[in-house]
């Protein structure tokens, strides 16, 4: 991989992380403001959101340290809404893993060297870690779609 691709993959990667490291705080965050009866699955599901994005901003600065680089010490956007109503809670993780997925498409690009900053030299690791990414985060935001169905409703959920 080139310097021009290896800096750009740093930099994608360690942004990656940082979102990831913000998708930790906010699924603790909302676990912790789940109330009502079906609290103890949806804490549960959270929970398990929560520990997801450490894994895969450990597995983002992995591969920053394996490209040179410096892993990030930031951590993405933490807006406090407020809103803590179960569907306000999955509508602002729809959004946050749409952000997420966005990250990983441009890695992809960076990877396959078809992003404006590279110089087409490619990475099968980082192509096929972006791809197994977006895989994850896919399903997630399908998974997310699904919750914000309501019962019997097929269409997918539109914020």
């Amino acid at each position: 991989m080139s310097a021009v691709n290896n800096q750009a993959a740093v930099q994608a990667l360690n942004k990656i992380m940082e979102l990831e490291l913000a998708g930790v705080v906010k699924y603790t965050h909302y676990s912790l403001m789940v109330f009502g009866y079906n609290r103890i699955p949806i804490v549960s599901w959270l929970k398990g959101n929560a520990d997801e994005s450490l894994a895969h901003a450990h597995k983002a600065g992995e591969l920053v340290t394996l490209l040179g680089g410096h892993p990030s010490l930031k951590i993405g956007s933490l807006l406090e809404t407020e809103k803590h109503d179960i569907g306000d809670i999955l509508r602002e993780s729809l959004e946050h893993e749409t952000i997420a997925l966005a990250a990983y498409y441009n890695l992809l690009k960076i990877a396959a060297g078809a992003h404006p900053e590279t110089t087409g030299v490619q990475s099968i690791l980082l192509e096929e870690y972006a791809r197994e990414m977006i895989v994850l985060e896919e399903m997630h935001l399908d998974e997310v779609n699904k919750m914000l169905r309501k019962p019997g409703e097929i269409t997918p959920f539109v914020h």
